[in-house]
């Protein structure tokens, strides 16, 4: 499974002592892009549990759709 993830920053997010957790004493960084508090985890990767291998989505808000085809530039200027 693959997932289009967009995103608006155009630099790092540096870590600090704040980002610590002080309960576990860890930081966990998002690798699904469906975090809020993303570049940390919140454990929005709950939601991708049951996607098919196969498929490629896209989330909005609460609701995930079924990508068929995703046309880059290159793919246009080839038809």
């Amino acid at each position: 499974m693959t997932r289009l993830v967009e995103l608006e920053e155009t630099g790092p997010r540096k870590l600090d002592p704040s980002d610590i957790d002080g309960e576990k004493g860890d930081v966990a960084i998002c690798q699904c892009g469906l975090s809020d508090s993303f570049p940390f985890c919140d454990g929005s990767h709950r939601e991708t549990l049951d996607e098919d291998e196969e498929a490629t989505y896209v989330y909005d808000g609460s609701d995930r759709s079924i990508v068929e085809r995703v046309v880059t530039r290159d793919d246009r200027d080839d038809e």
